[in-house]
């Protein structure tokens, strides 16, 4: 919670040099021109020289260039863009997601029910830039990493980080790091480059993150819902196939024990971006752990289970649309039987790959043949396909920029999504850090493991006191759920 801190709490973590705060705020100095991170090993700078802002866009907009020591643009991104519910932190999530790049800000002023004016006034007052600086701020750190972290040729990173033109990128890069793109993959520490075995045609990158992560339950997570064609995954691996706006695409994160690893194989350059960003939310890696774990730790019936697994991470989605289709089908069933249903939805309806993959199947390819293929109550396939409908034709807009209210409400508006399926779907999609679910039985039996109220109720009310991380309260309440009632038992409406 970054944007509260005080002057005073800011410049002690500067001064301590805590990496905690790498991403969530930038230390402008007036005496050098530069802005860094808060854990630059560079003397601090006295208080009077110093200013800061909450993204790397405000300084730039202010006239400060990067750091070339500490490069504040490879660190994490800030969890207050998550945190946040209002405009300014939707509007983030969205320019990560390439929203102004393929819309431009017009789209992205429409998405968030603004005129283009008085949101590029709401920014710069929020956040010290508008959207389109916010767009080219982001676009730099991905050419960052590209220039720094790959082989890649100057042009091809250009446009892999969104740029339109070589000069676009030549002179953003200049204006931002001080130094030309060359001189900045010159600045690369030995064997910085490639950061793995490089496969033709893929682009290999090391995606940042806090400590400590608990990459172990991310990566049993997605091995136990993984679709065989889509998605594939492993001890310390998860890759699956995804469509994205240039065509298809195929990713794989890998953990070799120190950093994480992104490989991606794309049909246009220009996706890599969105796919970065799309990572990031499936892992959680902009999170704080620090903050989580400290907030519910404090609490004796909860400790324990933070003990045995700091920095739990609450999975996000890649796709938003494919999120509400699997929490539908996953209602009132097991993980496994929701798993092969999913299966066999998208064996029968999914578009092949080049390589013989599977891409989950199109709302409209749902909409119109899902009756054929789903099996169960004909009102809950009724539901499916009517929410499929709706998603391709537009009628209902579910997005990571959702304000978290509307989204819910009109979740609920749909036939078929009751509260447990519209909250699941806001923590995962939005990444919404407070959600609780007082009606998952696996969160239940968790939470009596735990010493906490068995019943949906008093649990819920027990829950409020770790708001506002009621997200990962659940998550670590699903980890501590005995195997055998978590497996076996039907929920009300069980994790998808």
């Amino acid at each position: 919670m970054t944007l509260t801190m005080t002057f005073d709490e800011r410049y002690r973590a500067i001064s301590a040099r805590d990496t905690r705060f790498d991403g969530q705020f930038v230390t402008a100095v007036r005496s050098t021109g530069i802005y860094c991170r808060p854990s630059c090993p560079a003397r601090t700078p006295k208080p009077a020289n110093v200013t800061f802002f909450p993204t790397s866009a405000a300084a730039h907009e202010a006239g400060y260039r990067a750091c070339k020591r500490c490069l504040p643009e490879a660190a994490p991104g800030s969890p207050d863009w998550n945190l946040r519910g209002d405009a300014a932190a939707r509007a983030m999530r969205l320019i990560g997601d390439g929203v102004v790049d393929r819309e431009g800000v017009p789209g992205l002023a429409r998405r968030l029910g603004y005129s283009p004016r008085h949101l590029n006034r709401m920014l710069v007052a929020e956040l010290g830039a508008g959207p389109l600086a916010l767009s080219r701020a982001h676009r730099a750190h991905t050419a960052r990493m590209l220039l720094v972290g790959t082989d890649l040729a100057v042009a091809d990173a250009a446009f892999s980080a969104g740029f339109a033109s070589l000069r676009q990128f030549n002179d953003t890069v200049r204006e931002v790091f001080g130094m030309t793109p060359t001189e900045l993959r010159a600045r690369r520490r030995p064997g910085g480059a490639p950061v793995c075995d490089t496969v033709p045609g893929t682009i290999d990158l090391l995606l940042p993150y806090r400590a400590p992560i608990d990459l172990d339950g991310l990566f049993d997570w997605m091995a136990a819902r993984a679709l065989p064609g889509v998605e594939e995954s492993g001890p310390r691996s998860f890759e699956r196939n995804l469509r994205l706006d240039g065509g298809p695409a195929w990713f794989r994160l890998h953990h070799d024990g120190t950093r994480l690893h992104l490989r991606a194989r794309l049909s246009r350059l220009g996706d890599l971006a969105p796919l970065v960003a799309r990572s990031r939310r499936l892992f959680d890696l902009d999170a704080d752990p620090a903050a989580v774990d400290a907030a519910i730790a404090v609490h004796p019936e909860l400790a324990p289970l933070v003990a045995r697994v700091p920095g739990i991470r609450v999975p996000g989605a890649v796709d938003p649309h494919e999120m509400l289709v699997r929490a539908m089908v996953g209602q009132q069933i097991t993980v496994v039987a929701a798993r092969t249903a999913l299966t066999a939805l998208a064996d029968a309806l999914g578009e092949r790959t080049a390589d013989g993959g599977i891409l989950f199947p199109t709302m409209t390819a749902i909409a119109e043949h899902g009756a054929e293929v789903l099996r169960g109550p004909a009102a809950r396939i009724r539901a499916i396909t009517g929410a499929a409908a709706a998603l391709g034709s537009g009628d209902l807009v579910l997005s990571v920029g959702d304000d978290a209210d509307d989204q819910r409400a009109a979740l609920l508006a749909m036939p078929g999504i009751g509260p447990w399926t519209a909250d699941y779907v806001r923590m995962r999609v939005i990444g919404d850090p407070d959600v609780f679910l007082p009606g998952d039985v696996a969160a239940r039996a968790g939470g009596a493991a735990a010493g906490l109220p068995a019943d949906p109720a008093p649990l819920a009310a027990w829950a409020v006191r770790t708001a506002p991380w009621r997200s990962y309260l659940t998550a670590h309440l699903w980890r501590n759920a005995p195997v055998k009632r978590r497996t076996a038992k039907k929920t009300e409406e069980k994790n998808s």
